[in-house]
């Protein structure tokens, strides 16, 4: 999978994208990154990439026209790519989001700056706007790096364990139950009976339980476009009770 980086500052990504699964998934070729420097798409001589906005008002908006040129001469006459702008007027990122951006072969982010880009960007060049989160960061930066390493991993052959992308919090619609290590006796703090019972039935319908207690605990909201069992509705019908009494 390839992503190419549309960014004024292109050293942002030095360290992130060059450690950990980021770093092995380019090893192995999974992934390719590419980072272009918005400002080598300027063409007057002091590389102008932002105005003052009509209408007045504060701060600076990024200029249509080495955006447009940087994403044109990225893409080469491609077609089908997605061309996202990460803004905080974006959809929200989310698992399922990144599940579906892990289905195409290459994607174009766009890092906006300052109050934003000039609105004929949105309307004629990106095909999709995404948020990280209901808060404002100095640039789209870090959102790419965040939707980097989400997709990074949901890829094929990058995780040791392929079934793990399944499990995390998330995933499937619900937080990810606890987790424990040895030793088995920390501090006096004891690992489950049951995960060190070898019963691996026992094992998932505890770890499914807790996942359902954690997310009705932390994240209600959730539960309700999760996908329940019966089971899970009587579980959660005992959780609601416990609390009554």
């Amino acid at each position: 999978m390839r992503f190419d980086v549309v960014t004024l500052f292109p050293g942002m990504f030095t360290g992130p994208l060059e450690e950990s699964i980021i770093k092995r998934a380019r090893e192995r070729g999974i992934v390719s990154i590419y980072l272009h420097n918005l400002r080598d798409y300027a063409t007057d001589r002091h590389r102008t990439t932002d105005d003052t906005p009509y209408g007045g008002g504060g701060g600076m908006v990024m200029k249509p026209e080495p955006i447009f040129a940087a994403v044109e001469s990225i893409l080469g006459g491609e077609e089908g790519v997605p061309v996202i702008l990460l803004t905080p007027q974006g959809r929200l990122f989310t698992q399922e989001v990144a599940m579906e951006l892990a289905r195409h072969p290459r994607l174009v982010l766009i890092c906006g700056r300052y109050e934003g880009v000039d609105e004929r960007v949105r309307e004629h060049l990106v095909t999709d706007e995404i948020s990280i989160g209901d808060y404002v960061l100095s640039g789209g930066e870090l959102a790419a790096m965040v939707i980097i390493d989400a997709v990074t991993r949901l890829l094929p052959g990058v995780l040791g364990d392929p079934g793990a992308v399944f499990e995390d919090s998330h995933a499937r619609g619900l937080l990810e139950y606890p987790h424990y290590t040895r030793p088995a006796v920390f501090r006096g703090w004891e690992v489950p009976e049951v995960l060190r019972s070898g019963d691996h039935a026992a094992i998932a319908r505890w770890r499914r339980e807790q996942a359902l207690r954690r997310t009705w605990e932390r994240r209600p909201d959730l539960l309700e476009k999760a996908q329940l069992t019966p089971e899970d509705r009587e579980f959660l019908a005992r959780l609601r009770e416990e609390k009554k009494r």
